[in-house]
């Protein structure tokens, strides 16, 4: 795309189809003359002497406790320079869009037109009471470094001058694991800075405090090393100027384990490059033109580990993994200010989470086959979901430890819980779900090892410990997959049509001829069924030789159902299997059944599929609450269709009194509490939120939860098979690796169950 072309886009973007990026919402209801006496007159006099008399309940019933202030006099704009506060309000906005997108935390964008320090401060702390916490940015050096001292000495929230502390913190974390990765110590390196703005002292700073000593820094500005017999150098330049005998930037590179670019592109040389130290480690931020280019650079050096500030190249050092949670954490415990421990606290938390295993929702968002820790992943990635639930707790518990917080957290797990809803989706029950697995996991046959996306949801299971992955497929081919992306444990793979494993292949088939052999099953056909994966890990499962399995990532429904039902059959007191689907939605968990198996189900197998469901619900520690759906409500209509399903309530309500549910409703009546209450308020539904919902037939079940998932984005969990004697479970046609990895945690729960069921 050519530039003019871009800025065209870019133009666009931001003027249509309404100009700007953020906008005020309303978060009360505001239909009715009632609802607006409320907002304003006389109802918001209540609140307002509240406020007065207590200070603090400002928290209490107004936004300020989630509202940040976005501040900027435009002074030092991005790479843009002094273009004045008009000018800078389209980066402000876009900073307010990545605190909401991000953290969930609404912003006000304020532009100033001042420049000078006393005036600028004296209009902050004028405005300071609307707000939880203010995020000065843009704002050029040295005047900045004033500002962010004396508003944190005078105001009571938590201030923080993002240019300096966000990228200090994001590239201190990206710091600490690339000399892990290189092996060399922080207190032994020497490190050139090249830029002396208000980015580049804040992150010198914050490497000295993360170990590295000031006799090994250099740092140089525009006209060369920054020395002691330089006269007239600002305070800030001063505190790091050297007694070495440099001059140039290019003197300094010489020999030197790590650069730190905050300056301007193009100004490192190839041979600057070949004069560092072995294993040098180069962060070149310029944005958009970093100090060397990336291929250049990894050209010139191959031992080379290099970041940048651009999202097209690994190891983007980007402030959005630091701002939105970093204030999170502070607004959550109302702390009032951002200290050394809580940003100290940021770099370890994202240095740790880089080494976890990604999801692989990331490799998608950023089309890699497999981000691991190492030279091309030392920091995470800003799309990273779990960036909201593990770095604002590690701000709150120093803010806490270091007695700045005004309101401490009690329940750890309820607010990493808040944390995950702000996603947009809730997480829960699926942490929950992989929790219960962790806890007691179990050996679970993944049948179609021999596709990469398979291979990868089994390498996550294990480095997890969800389970303890069986790999069934062509030996060569896993193991060509494991090489790939670096899935270096060792464990179990079996193909079984190779000659060793004949004997456990026969054996298999011999039970499997005697449970079959009236129903036509000669010994041979046995013998030749156990060569298919499906027929052979069904039985690996029912012989105890695994726990559970999954399969159907390349083959349809249908016939990977079949060995199910001959290998391993029904559980004792069932006479119908059936599937359900679990959908995260925003309005909390719900089951959605059948959804894969039975076509038109009488209502005898509907009573069933929902005693089933409800099992599974109650199986993920949810009281389940069900609504079975139908065209038609509470016997409106006497078309056969409708009676099948009051047929079938009324048979659920005799073999379940203690189950809570009603019908027939249509769905939009179960969903929408107010209009249930108004129409049916004799229902045992109303004033209840229904999480299981049965539907008439096949067809009803898989395309609403199909358009659920795909419409609204909603994660979807199954189908999760229900009633079989041994924990088996089939995907959807070519399931993505979240979904895999989901289900395996499901069958090694299912296996936890029905192992608990038959030792009681």
């Amino acid at each position: 795309m050519s530039e003019s072309t871009k800025r065209k886009e870019a133009l666009l973007y931001h003027a249509k189809p309404t100009p700007g990026k953020i906008k005020v919402v309303p978060t009360k209801k505001y239909a009715t003359q009632r609802d607006l006496s409320l907002a304003y007159s006389p109802g918001v006099a209540a609140p307002c002497l509240e406020i007065a008399k207590n200070k603090g309940d400002v928290y209490k019933y107004t936004s300020k406790g989630n509202l940040v202030a976005v501040i900027s006099n435009g002074t030092a704009v991005l790479g843009l320079g002094d273009i004045g506060p008009e000018a800078s309000k389209p980066v402000m906005e876009g900073k307010g869009l990545l605190f909401k997108i991000f953290a969930d935390i609404d912003v006000f964008d304020i532009e100033v037109d001042v420049t000078d320090v006393d005036k600028f401060v004296e209009t902050v702390k004028a405005i300071a009471p609307t707000f939880g916490g203010i995020n000065l940015e843009d704002i050029k050096a040295p005047e900045a470094f004033e500002i962010e001292r004396r508003l944190k000495e005078e105001l009571d929230i938590p201030v923080m001058h993002d240019d300096q502390h966000g990228t200090a913190i994001i590239s201190a974390a990206a710091l600490k694991n690339a000399l892990e990765i290189v092996g060399k110590n922080i207190e032994e390196v020497q490190i050139v800075v090249n830029g002396a703005g208000a980015a580049a002292i804040s992150c010198t700073r914050l490497y000295l405090a993360l170990g590295a000593r000031r006799e090994n820094v250099v740092m140089c500005d525009s006209k060369g090393v920054i020395r002691k017999d330089i006269e007239n150098l600002t305070s800030q330049k001063a505190e790091f100027a050297t007694s070495k005998d440099l001059r140039s930037l290019e003197d300094a590179m010489k020999d030197a384990d790590v650069f730190i670019g905050l300056s301007k592109g193009d100004i490192v040389s190839p041979e600057m490059l070949l004069s560092m130290a072995t294993d040098p480690i180069v962060f070149a931020m310029a944005n958009p033109t970093p100090e060397i280019n990336y291929d250049l650079a990894i050209q010139t050096r191959k031992d080379i580990l290099m970041a940048t500030g651009r999202s097209d190249h690994p190891n983007q050092v980007n402030n959005v993994l630091g701002f939105p949670f970093i204030f999170r954490g502070a607004l959550d415990v109302r702390a009032t200010g951002i200290n050394e421990e809580m940003k100290m606290a940021a770099v370890h938390a994202l240095a740790d989470l880089a080494k976890k295993t990604v999801p692989e929702q990331v490799n998608l968002a950023y089309e890699e086959s497999n981000l691991s820790f190492g030279k091309d992943y030392i920091i995470p990635k800003p799309f990273d979901p779990r960036l909201i639930y593990e770095i604002p707790p590690a701000i709150a518990k120093a803010a806490m430890d270091s007695g700045i917080a005004k309101q401490p957290i009690q329940n750890w797990d309820s607010y990493k819980d808040k944390l995950m809803e702000r996603l947009g989706t809730s997480n829960k029950v699926v942490r929950m779900l992989h929790d219960r697995a962790k806890a007691n996991p179990k050996r679970l046959v993944f049948n179609e090892a021999d596709q990469l996306n398979v291979t990868k949801a089994a390498q996550i299971v294990f480095d997890e410990g969800i389970a303890i992955p069986i790999l069934l497929g062509n030996k060569e081919m896993i193991l060509a997959h494991k090489k790939e992306i670096g899935f270096d444990q060792d464990v179990t793979i079996i193909n079984p049509k190779t000659d060793e494993e004949r004997s456990r292949r026969f054996r298999y088939a011999d039970l499997y001829w005697k449970e079959n052999q009236r129903k036509g099953v000669t010994l041979l056909e046995a013998r030749k069924l156990m060569r298919e994966r499906n027929y052979f890990a069904a039985m690996m499962v029912n012989q105890g030789d695994a726990d559970a399995m999954i399969t159907g990532y390349s083959r349809n429904y249908a016939s990977s159902i079949k060995p199910l039902f001959e290998a391993i059959g029904m559980q004792d007191g069932v006479s119908r299997i059936a599937a359900t689907n679990l959908m995260l939605t925003k309005r909390g968990p719900m089951f959605l059944a059948d959804t894969t198996v039975n076509i038109d189900p009488t209502p005898q197998q509907l009573e069933k599929i929902t005693q089933l469901t409800s099992n599974v619900a109650k199986l993920f520690g949810i009281k389940p609450i069900v609504a079975m759906l139908s065209f038609a409500n509470f016997g409106a209509s006497k078309s056969e269709r409708a009676q099948k399903m009051e047929v079938a309530v009324r048979r659920v309500h005799e073999s379940c009194p203690d189950l809570l549910v009603d019908g027939p409703i249509q769905v939009d009546f179960a969903l929408n509490a107010e209009m249930l209450e108004d129409k049916f308020p004799f229902s045992n539904l109303a004033g209840k939120k229904p999480n299981v919902l049965i539907f008439p037939n096949l067809d009803a079940a898989n395309i609403t939860y199909k358009m659920i998932k795909e419409l609204n984005a909603v994660e979807s969990v199954g189908p999760i098979l229900m009633g079989l004697k041994k924990p088996a479970h089939i995907l959807q046609l070519g399931a993505s690796v979240d979904e895999m990895v989901n289900m395996a945690a499901v069958a090694v729960v299912d296996a936890q169950n029905k192992s608990r069921r038959k030792t009681t």
